[in-house]
């Protein structure tokens, strides 16, 4: 019969995470995909740079400060007078009614009458009224949710230089989301507002020459793009700027310029930064070997929800390095890893229910783990699984193989 020891264990997985928001991880021989998505987020296609469900920036806040001067003007000027101006034709005071009933100041929230002012405005040319407009559309606020319409306005308010239109433009074009995908087109679109010094558009112009799309592939025009906007202190782009130095891709690979990218990242919260950062640490890379460190960021982007960093944590409480050995939080982040689907945590969570660790031992436990890191072809849970099969009774496999396809669930 098979017998499952503690050196059956996965190995921690420091490969570090590579450019994009899926990162292919290659472990033992093994590929795995895996989702990458924010933390906090319902893995449904967020962004993983605005973080709007759409991929699109719509905060309703133009780079044109669309809240500017209203303040004072709502102290100044009774919503009357406003309405006064706005019905005689004034764009200016249109917009700005709209932005009240939009914002709820000094009147009840009303987008449907925010709506009606914008349009207004936006029709006379008001650049700033047609990006609210565009906004409505785009979430569906005060007028029916159309991506068209969003895309319409946009382009108007783009077509005048407005830098958060014209990045939310391109981020149509890049989804094919109220227009015919075209990334040429979202190339055109980020490149603007890019050089109009919009850092958010300068990550995306950076990504897009990373990965080729809409363009020949440039890994130094992406160092070009992703420093710009790594300056102004985007996270996203610190943390591509880090991987192009840890890789040496554009640029000559520098473990210390890498290092301190992640840092600036990591600092920021950014958990794929983090979880970097505690790889270098882990291995010595760019700086002296420090288990206590490497604790510290793995822990910070397990807490984010970052499936590997919460593995890594897993391994360093099972082991006892950087920390006190500790079999109760080495199995609760164990935990977290496996029930977000991460294979290595599945197969460990299941030697520990075989072997009785700091639980109960539980083959049906240990069994249902197994099985779903099988299901993602990890091969050491397959022999796991072979193993406690040789002890186990046909019903205790059948309830294995139920509670299985529960977790999976």
């Amino acid at each position: 019969m098979s017998q499952t020891t503690d050196e059956s264990k996965s190995p921690k997985a420091a490969t570090r995470v590579s450019l994009a928001t899926i990162a292919v991880l290659t472990i033992g021989g093994a590929i795995f995909v895996l989702d990458l998505a924010p933390p906090g987020s319902d893995q449904d296609g967020t962004c993983p740079v605005c973080g709007s469900p759409t991929g699109r920036e719509t905060s309703g806040e133009s780079p044109v400060d669309a809240g500017e001067g209203v303040a004072e003007d709502a102290a100044n000027e009774t919503t009357q007078a406003l309405r006064t101006k706005a019905a005689a034709g004034d764009a200016n005071a249109q917009f700005r009614l709209g932005l009240i009933y939009s914002r709820g100041i000094r009147v009840a929230e009303d987008h449907g009458e925010a709506a009606l002012w914008f349009r207004k405005a936006a029709e006379q040319g008001d650049a700033r009224a047609q990006f609210e407009l565009a906004v409505m559309y785009d979430n569906g606020e005060g007028v029916a949710e159309d991506d068209r319409e969003a895309a319409l306005w946009y382009r108007k308010a783009a077509d005048q230089g407005d830098a958060m239109a014209q990045l939310t433009l391109g981020a149509m074009y890049d989804n094919g989301e109220g227009v015919a995908q075209d990334h040429r087109e979202a190339l055109r679109w980020y490149r603007r507002a890019a050089e109009e010094g919009f850092a958010e558009a300068q990550f995306k112009l950076g990504f897009m020459y990373a990965n080729g799309d809409g363009v020949v592939e440039d890994d130094r025009e992406a160092v070009l793009w992703f420093r710009m906007a790594a300056e102004q202190g985007d996270a996203m782009a610190q943390f591509n700027l880090a991987v192009m130095y840890d890789n040496g891709e554009g640029v000559a690979e520098d473990d210390g310029e890498a290092m301190r990218w992640y840092r600036e990242a990591a600092d920021q919260g950014d958990a794929m930064a983090q979880f970097n950062l505690a790889a270098m640490y882990d291995n010595g890379e760019g700086v002296a070997e420090d288990d206590r460190e490497a604790f510290r960021w793995y822990r910070e982007a397990a807490e984010r929800g970052f499936a590997m960093a919460q593995f890594n944590l897993a391994l360093m409480y099972d082991n006892g390095e950087g920390v006190a050995e500790d079999d109760g939080e080495a199995l609760r982040w164990y935990r977290e890893a496996a029930r977000q689907g991460f294979p290595m945590a599945q197969y460990n969570l299941g030697a520990i229910y075989a072997l009785g660790r700091g639980v109960p031992q539980d083959d049906v436990q240990a069994y249902a783990w197994a099985s779903l890191a099988v299901a993602q072809g990890y091969e050491s849970a397959r022999e796991l699984r072979a193993g406690l099969s040789e002890r186990m009774t046909p019903a205790q496999i059948a309830e294995a193989q139920k509670l299985s396809r529960e977790l999976a669930d």
